[in-house]
């Protein structure tokens, strides 16, 4: 009998020791979810407002530091890299901490790292940024495994679609009024408050997380060589791909939406801040949806959001002049894009019910990758001279390849269980 197994049949905890070690903040059928889910929410919202609020300061950032603009768009690759490359490993060496230890030490090192790169110059920017990002990886690796842990195996989903809903609120209100703030003060001060609310979230932690002793941690927690061996997993891996391309499928709309909208459909500059924020509403409603239908059929959420996506994606290229049509799609979109996340992180703890902590930033390293390649992807369809539409078809295209890999792991599921 395998993880998927254990999950359907109420064992999925395996290897997912409660953070108190007594059981006592679980939370067991229906109504609220712990207090504690939520502080992680905002945390990775304080977190992921960084990321988010970068772009909108770049010509800011790079005449203060006298760099060229493509040296300052480096800063969101480094972080990126952090993200991607430092999580994993990241994730391996905290195996032995308590968990709400590796929480407020990955939130304490992302606040001083970008409290030191805003004192700095270019290159310790540079720097802190790979610092920040392998932090940020670690954070949300861990608040993913936190999060399962203070509620029974039947909510998993949902409460990790409450974590990731962090970062929703992050693109649709923390990076835009961290931008007006450095607009009418200077790009730092945004910054600045970034570093204050992880502070703040890391009390959140302290005071509303429950503690766990070291002992009862290791000794009841995964192992690095079993969550190793567990990461072997070919299904899981799958899931993996999946995650990269339907995160890619959506974003590289997502990133060229506002080029798009000045440039083809002429809607004055004063929209594009609400019709993007639509994409952010829509993410709302998607973990939401995602949350309540994942934990038993993650794979009509993961069919939907992905099905959704390439249909959307293709509305946007026939219709991109009629603002009344691009509008709703975009809010649509958001919808069809976070009904996944909820469904993804599922298969993944069910999966890999004994490597928590590792799968878990593995998932955010397959997040950001499919996010940072989406300027790679577009740039080789442009540089061709494509319309600046053809982003969208590359979307569709993404998205329509993860359908078969989708229906792939539900046949394995399926024929594990029997």
């Amino acid at each position: 009998m395998d993880a998927t197994t254990r999950a359907t049949s109420g064992s999925a905890s395996e290897g997912l020791p409660d953070s108190t070690g007594t059981g006592k903040f679980r939370t067991r059928g229906g109504g609220r979810l712990p207090v504690g889910v939520y502080l992680l929410g905002f945390s990775l919202f304080a977190m992921g407002s960084a990321e988010f609020l970068l772009a909108g300061v770049l010509p800011a950032v790079a005449g203060d530091l006298h760099v060229t603009l493509s040296s300052a768009g480096f800063l969101i690759t480094a972080f990126a890299l952090g993200v991607v490359i430092g999580g994993p490993p990241f994730a391996v060496l905290s195996l032995g901490w308590p968990r709400r230890t590796a929480l407020m030490a990955t939130q304490g090192v992302f606040a001083a790292g970008i409290a030191v790169g805003l004192l700095g110059n270019y290159q310790v920017l540079l720097v802190t940024r790979v610092i920040s990002g392998v932090a940020y990886a670690g954070f949300f690796a861990v608040a993913s495994v936190t999060a399962i842990g203070l509620v029974t195996p039947d909510r998993n989903a949902r409460a990790s679609g409450v974590v990731v809903s962090g970062l929703s609120v992050a693109m649709v209100a923390g990076g835009p009024a961290g931008t007006l703030l450095s607009h009418f003060t200077q790009w730092r001060d945004g910054f600045w408050a970034v570093v204050a609310l992880t502070v703040a979230g890391i009390l959140g932690c302290l005071l509303g997380l429950p503690a766990a002793g070291a002992d009862t941690h290791r000794s009841s927690g995964p192992s690095v060589s079993r969550e190793i061996a567990t990461m072997r997993t070919p299904k899981l891996w799958g899931v993996y791909l999946i995650t990269i391309l339907t995160t890619a499928a959506y974003m590289v709309t997502f990133n060229y939406s506002a080029a798009m909208l000045t440039g083809i459909t002429s809607v004055s500059e004063v929209w594009i801040p609400a019709i993007l924020a639509l994409f952010g509403v829509g993410a709302f409603v998607g973990l939401s949806i995602g949350g309540r239908i994942s934990d038993r059929r993650p794979h009509l959420a993961l069919l939907t959001g992905a099905s959704a996506i390439v249909i959307l994606s293709v509305v946007l290229v026939i219709a991109i002049r009629e603002v009344w049509i691009v509008v709703p799609t975009m809010f649509l979109i958001g919808v069809a894009a976070f009904v996944l996340n909820p469904a993804i992180y599922g298969r993944v703890f069910a999966l890999a019910g004994n490597a928590p902590t590792l799968a878990g930033a593995t998932t955010v390293s397959a997040f950001q990758l499919g996010i940072s390649v989406t300027p790679v992807l577009a740039a080789a369809a442009l540089a061709q001279g494509a319309a600046l539409t053809s982003v969208c078809l590359i979307g569709a295209t993404l998205a329509a390849a993860a359908i078969p890999l989708v229906l792939l792991d539900r046949a394995r599921q399926g024929t594990a269980a029997r």
